[in-house]
């Protein structure tokens, strides 16, 4: 069994790797759909900061929330512990803290990605530089992941790195589709129009579901099937349904592994069970945003009984 603290720093690791891609695509979505409301764009990037749940420091140190403040703040401000500054930081002193515990190839992506991401964001960015920098720290996310995926054995490390993934993975999906609905409707007139539509095709396109999305419904943007999509569908990568169904299987991995089964799993099961026995058109019965935070809050839940399980330092 690893020491907790080898799990802890394997799992968080991970959970800051996702973190920075994921706070990349929550700016991006952001920044797409300030698009659509040139007229209310403080509104817009407050939205971004609430969901993104940085909301008290981010007031601590600006008074106003445009594209420039919001951006610079979730990106590079070394005093916010959630920007992708901060978590490439906090996940490559992980990685050093475990380091016996990756191959050299998983090591050196994790360490590469640093020195780019911190060169990239020496410097505030300039709006019209803000897109090329997203995409460069996705791929940087996305060369460590690829990296880990094809030199890593399938044992217990591998299961500890998925799991915080995934948790961090479901946690930030949860928050950018919350987007949608806090304040960036002027209205509940604009429900169904077409300033509604393209909202959700920029949530589509922030998480690079744009184009996947038309495989699976071959119709126009429609919110009950983007919401289906990100939520319930088991194929697509980023949606709750597909983090839960791995960390089902990883914490079920290490239950056999150790012989012993938790409550985490258990856990676990609730929560894949009420999205497998769900569907899209009782989520919006219900309120989607309803749904959504208390899905934020039972993930949060897991994150902690899985620390205090394997005793997480």
């Amino acid at each position: 069994m690893l020491l907790g603290r080898t799990a802890s720093g394997l799992y968080w690791m991970h959970r800051y790797i996702e973190r920075a891609e994921n706070i990349a695509r929550v700016v991006d979505a952001g920044l797409r759909m300030a698009l659509t409301r040139a007229s209310d764009a403080p509104a817009t990037w407050l939205s971004v900061v609430v969901t993104s749940g940085t909301e008290e420091g981010f007031r601590k140190k600006h008074d106003v929330c445009t594209a420039d403040t919001v951006s610079d703040y979730l990106l590079r401000d070394p005093d916010n512990p959630s920007s992708v500054l901060s978590s490439i930081e906090a996940a490559r002193s992980n990685a050093r803290m475990v380091r016996t515990a990756l191959t050299r190839e998983a090591w050196e992506s994790i360490n590469e990605a640093w020195m780019v991401i911190r060169r990239v964001l020496a410097q505030p960015i300039r709006a019209s530089e803000l897109p090329v920098v997203l995409v460069q720290i996705k791929r940087e996310a996305a060369l460590i992941r690829g990296t880990f995926h094809g030199t890593m054995l399938r044992n217990e490390i591998f299961d500890f790195s998925r799991i915080g993934t995934f948790i961090e993975r479901a946690d930030n999906t949860a928050r950018i589709l919350d987007v949608k609905y806090h304040l960036l409707l002027p209205a509940i007139s604009y429900v169904g129009t077409t300033l509604d539509n393209y909202q959700w095709e920029s949530i589509l396109r922030s998480v690079d579901a744009h184009r996947s999305y038309r495989w699976v419904y071959d119709v126009q943007y429609k919110p009950v099937n983007i919401a289906d999509y990100l939520i319930l569908n088991g194929r697509m990568p980023r949606s709750l349904n597909f983090c839960y169904v791995n960390i089902v299987e990883n914490l079920g991995y290490l239950a056999r592994d150790y012989g012993v089964t938790h409550p985490c799993q258990q856990t676990a099961h609730t929560t894949l069970a009420t999205l497998r026995d769900n569907t899209v058109k009782r989520i919006f019965a219900g309120g989607l945003h309803e749904f959504l935070t208390g899905f934020i809050a039972q993930n949060n839940r897991l994150g902690f009984e899985i620390a205090e399980t394997y005793n997480f330092d």
